[in-house]
C-alpha cells in the first residue's frame, strides 16, 4: 500500500446497491461519521440480491486450496470486522471430510491449506455426534465461522440506520445522476460500465430434518460433486457448491441430483429430509475471478467478489473508506483511473 497525495474528504456518500458488498460500504463509512444513503433497487426481503441465495461461510483457510493468496489476506481481515460489527457470529469452525475412495484429493486438500488440525474418527463424532462413525478422519478448521445471509443482511441494514445511514429500498437509481462521492456495489447490473464482469451460477437446495444436528458447515471433498453442508436455524441445512459458467437462474437436474446424492454420502438421514426450497444465484466475476476496487474521480466500483462475497466484503469496505478518508491505495485490488 502507499498513501495518494489526494484524499477524498468527508463528503456525503452514495452506495448504488445494498447485497453484502454494499450493505458493508455503507456500514464502514456510517460508523466513520459520513452521511450515508444506500440505494436498492428490490424491496427490504433483497431477493433479487445474490447475497440472497448465498452459503456465508467465512472460511479464509478453506478457501486457500483454489483461491489466490489476495482472498486469504483479504478474508483473514473481514473475520476481524465481522466479530466487531456483529460479535454474536458463530467462529464454531469448520470441517473437510472424505470417503475412503477420494484419499488422495483429502490429502492434497490438507496440503494446499492451512489453520486446521487432523481429527480422528473419534474426535469428529465428540466434535459433531451425527457423524460418528461416517468418516475415518477430518480436518477441523477451528477459526472459521459462518452467517446465514438472510438473517445476517437485515442485521447489518439494522445496523447502518443505528450509525445515522439512510436506507432506500425499491430505489433504482443511476450513479451519472448522483452528484458527490458514489460507491457502486450492484455486481452484474453495473456491466454496462465493467463489460468484463460475467455471471457465475451458484446453486443451493435447502432441506430441513431433525435426524442430522450439526453445528458447523461440513466439506465432503469429491473429484466430481464436492458438496459444503451448512446449518440453518430450525433444523435447516443448506447444500450447495455449484460454480456453473451459465447466466441462467434455475436449478439443473443434474446439480439436483448431485448436491442430494453428496449430502446423503455426508449422512443417509438427509435421505428423508424435506426439500424447502431449490434456487440460485449469478456471482460478479471478472475473468481473473478477483476482486476489484475501481476508481475513478468520484465514482468507485466495487464489484468481482465472485464466490467470495461474505469473506471478504468487509475488507474491501475497509479499503475503500481508507482510500477516501487518507487516499490508502491498495494496489492488489485498487484501479485509478
Amino acid at each position: 500500500m502507499y498513501q495518494s497525495t489526494t484524499p477524498r474528504g468527508d463528503s456525503p456518500v452514495t452506495i448504488i446497491g445494498a447485497g453484502i458488498a454494499g450493505a458493508w460500504q455503507a456500514l464502514l463509512f456510517a460508523q466513520a461519521g459520513h452521511d450515508v444513503t444506500l440505494h436498492e433497487k428490490s424491496d427490504a426481503a433483497m431477493m433479487l440480491s445474490t447475497s440472497h441465495w448465498a452459503g456465508g461461510m467465512l472460511a479464509p483457510w478453506c478457501e486457500s486450496e483454489v483461491s489466490e493468496p489476495i482472498i486469504s489476506r483479504l478474508g483473514l481481515r473481514s473475520l476481524d470486522l465481522w466479530r466487531e460489527a456483529l460479535p454474536d457470529t458463530p467462529f464454531n469452525g469448520s470441517l473437510v471430510v472424505a470417503h475412503a475412495r477420494d484419499r488422495n484429493d483429502f490429502e492434497r486438500f490438507a496440503k494446499l491449506t492451512s489453520g486446521h488440525r487432523r481429527l480422528d474418527a473419534a474426535g469428529l463424532a465428540a466434535l459433531e455426534p451425527s457423524l460418528e462413525g461416517r468418516f475415518r478422519d477430518a480436518l477441523f478448521f477451528a477459526a472459521e465461522g459462518h452467517v446465514e445471509p438472510r438473517r445476517v443482511l437485515p442485521k447489518l441494514h439494522e445496523k447502518i440506520v443505528a450509525a445515522g445511514g439512510t436506507i432506500r429500498f425499491d430505489s433504482e437509481v443511476e450513479a451519472r445522476d448522483i452528484d458527490g462521492l458514489v460507491i457502486d456495489c450492484r455486481g452484474l447490473a453495473a456491466r454496462e460500465a465493467q463489460p468484463e464482469l460475467r455471471g457465475v451460477k451458484g446453486e443451493m437446495i435447502l432441506i430441513e430434518t431433525d435426524e442430522v444436528q450439526l453445528a458447523r458447515p461440513v466439506r465432503l471433498i469429491h473429484p466430481r460433486w464436492p458438496l459444503y453442508v451448512i446449518p440453518r436455524e430450525n433444523n435447516l441445512f443448506m447444500l450447495g457448491a455449484t460454480s456453473i459458467e451459465a447466466e441462467d437462474t434455475d436449478v439443473s437436474v443434474r446439480s439436483a441430483l448431485e448436491l442430494l446424492g453428496a449430502a446423503y454420502a455426508v449422512h443417509p438421514a438427509f435421505a428423508e429430509a424435506r426439500i424447502v426450497e431449490f434456487g440460485s444465484g449469478l456471482r460478479p466475476a471478472f475473468p481473473d475471478n478477483l476482486p476489484r476496487i475501481a476508481i475513478e474521480e468520484q465514482r468507485i466500483s466495487v464489484n468481482g467478489l465472485y464466490r467470495h462475497g461474505f469473506l471478504i466484503a468487509p475488507a474491501l469496505a475497509e479499503l475503500t473508506l481508507n482510500y477516501v478518508a487518507r487516499g490508502q491505495i491498495d494496489n492488489e485490488v485498487m484501479r485509478c483511473a
